[in-house]
Order: C-alpha cells, then sequence, then structure tokens
C-alpha cells in the first residue's frame, strides 16, 4: 500500500498540535487541600473508562487521517467468469477486397451504348465494396456479444494485430472503423494460413487455463491462399489448441471455390468442427454472422488487473463510525470529564 498525497501528514500534524495547545491553554485545574490525599489513593482515582470518549476520538481522526492521505493498493487482480467466449476475428485485406460487393456484369442493351464515365463513377460510390460490407457484418456481430473479450487480426501478405482480446467493445468498433485499404499499403496478397497463426498467437497470450475451451476464430476472406503458411497445417494447430474455427466466404467467386485447395480447406475446417457460410451479398455477410452468433455460447474466465486501486474507504468508513462513537459517549454522564 502506499499514499497518494504523503504531504498532507504535515498538515494533519501540524493542525493537531494545535488544537493540543489550545486544549491545555484553555483547560482549568480544580482542587481541594482537604480532599488531596483522596486524589493520590488508587481507589479514589477516576476509572480508565473515563478516558474512552477522548481515546475513541483520537483513533478516529488517525483513520479519518490516513483516509485524507489517499491510500491505494500499486497493483490488484480480479477474477471475472462471464457466460462468453474469446474471439477473434481474422480480416483479408488483399487487394480484390476493395470490388464491389454483389457486383454482377449490366446487360448488354441500346442503354448500355450511352453509359458514360460520370455514371460508372456514381455507381461505384453507392455500391459497397467487399470490405465495407464485411466491416459492417462484423461490427453488428460484436455488437450482439456483448459479454465476449474478441480481438482482430488483419493480414495481406503478412499478418497484423490491430486490436488484443478486450471487453471494451466500443474502442473494438472504433478501430474496425479505422480499418481501410491504406492500412496495408504495399501489400495485395491473401495469406490466410498467417492469419490463422497469429489469431491462434494472440488466444494463447491472452487466454488463462480455464477458458482453453472456448476460443473461436472467424475468418473472413474472398479468395484462396497465395502466400505465407499452409492454411490447413495451421488448422490442425488450432485443433490441437481447442480453437474452433469458422470461414465467412466474402463473394467467393466459383472458379476459386471449386479450386482443391480451396475444396481442402474448407473439408479441414468442417473435419475439425467449424463451419464454412457463403456470402455472396451483404445481407449474407450478417445472415452469417447472426449464425456464428447463436452457435458459439459458453463461459469465459478471466483475470482483471488494475492499478493504483483506491482503499480510502478502508480507514475512512471505521473512522466516521469511531468519531460518531466519541460523541455519543460523551452524551453519557458516566463519561462526561467535570474538571
Amino acid at each position: 500500500m502506499r499514499y497518494l498525497n504523503p504531504g498532507v501528514v504535515w498538515w494533519l500534524l501540524a493542525a493537531l498540535a494545535s488544537a493540543g495547545l489550545i486544549r491545555w491553554g484553555l483547560r482549568r485545574r480544580l482542587g481541594v487541600a482537604a480532599t488531596a490525599p483522596w486524589m493520590f489513593n488508587r481507589q479514589h482515582r477516576a476509572s480508565v473508562l473515563r478516558r474512552l470518549p477522548a481515546g475513541t476520538l483520537v483513533l478516529a481522526l488517525l483513520l479519518v487521517g490516513a483516509a485524507i492521505l489517499d491510500p491505494v493498493l500499486p497493483y490488484s487482480e480480479a477474477q471475472v467468469r462471464s457466460h462468453g467466449l474469446d474471439i477473434v476475428i481474422a480480416l483479408d485485406l488483399s487487394s480484390s477486397m476493395q470490388e464491389q460487393m454483389e457486383r454482377t456484369p449490366p446487360p448488354r442493351t441500346l442503354q448500355n451504348l450511352t453509359f458514360t464515365n460520370l455514371d460508372a463513377k456514381i455507381a461505384r460510390r453507392v455500391a459497397k465494396t467487399r470490405l465495407e460490407a464485411t466491416k459492417d457484418a462484423i461490427k453488428a456481430f460484436v455488437r450482439r456479444r456483448t459479454e465476449d473479450r474478441i480481438g482482430l487480426v488483419v493480414f495481406s501478405d503478412n499478418a497484423y494485430v490491430v486490436s488484443p482480446l478486450t471487453f471494451d467493445h466500443d474502442y473494438l468498433i472504433r478501430y474496425i472503423d479505422l480499418v481501410d485499404d491504406q492500412i496495408l499499403r504495399g501489400e495485395g496478397m491473401t495469406a490466410i494460413g498467417d492469419g490463422l497463426a497469429l489469431s491462434n498467437y494472440l488466444l494463447a497470450r491472452q487466454t488463462t487455463s480455464e477458458g482453453r475451451r472456448n476460443q473461436v476464430v472467424v475468418l473472413f476472406t474472398d479468395g484462396e491462399n497465395n502466400a505465407g503458411r499452409e492454411p490447413i497445417a495451421v488448422l490442425e494447430e488450432s485443433d490441437a489448441a481447442n480453437i474452433r474455427v469458422h470461414m465467412v466466404g466474402v463473394a467467393l467467386e466459383e472458379e476459386i471455390k471449386k479450386k482443391p485447395q480451396v475444396q481442402q480447406l474448407l473439408q479441414a475446417i468442417r473435419r475439425y468442427g467449424g463451419r464454412y457460410f457463403n456470402a455472396d451479398t451483404a445481407r449474407d455477410l450478417d445472415a452469417a454472422s447472426r449464425t456464428i452468433d447463436a452457435l458459439e455460447k459458453g463461459v469465459l474466465v478471466s483475470r482483471v488487473y488494475q492499478h493504483d486501486t483506491p482503499v480510502y474507504q478502508w480507514f475512512a468508513i471505521p473512522g466516521l463510525i469511531l468519531l460518531a462513537l466519541s460523541f455519543g459517549l460523551r452524551a453519557i454522564p458516566t463519561f462526561v470529564d467535570h474538571t
């Protein structure tokens, strides 16, 4: 324990000394010669209990003074149990995530012949990109998971932690809003394996042994792995660590989905207890996040660390109780000092 305002002790000592001097100066002595021998006889001395109000007052003032010094515990630890999970969202930031969501080629008609560049710019401005639609679905998912610790990992050529696991979902949503195509400027590949590996590492670093069975990774991607580690090998590591991995294919094109490498990845996700969701539209993205929300429930045990926890109430409450007791005792005739 330490005190944030130790300098106040000198003012308190000065105040106590001044009060003592004033009391000593105003004190009046009364004695009678005929009874002087009785005063020195032990059986005629006043009971020690007569000093109880004064002793209680002194102890109360010491406790109140200690509270005024603002005592704190430099370090404290608390355990929090909630009905939630540790979830890491792994978000693909490859260059293809900047393409329009629900993009369909316009039919060939006579009107297309007069379709100007200005009209094309307006159409692109109105339609959301895959990244924008995915961010909206992720934010809705985070708002629904009120009792979870959620972290965010982004990946392209490499993987990066944007937010560690946190209960502060407002903070997390602000960081999701900041994610754009410029955050990984100069990169454009799709390192799914690296994104999963970093998600596993983040869960391992922040999860206690009691919460190891309540870990989930939700992967959002629109392409196949073309950089970094092999994702199937990383999925084996996830399964060994009791981490479930769900994958949401963001407008994943049919020719990519049919590739053997992608099919093996989807089979591995299902084999290790995860689910794959095909999201071709913004509505599909929201439906996928809602389904994952309904699937994943559990009990999360985490430790909350606090620094400089105030404990002034440990001194202030007993001090005020003793102060009131000292005034109450002075109302009893037995404790009234007439000298």
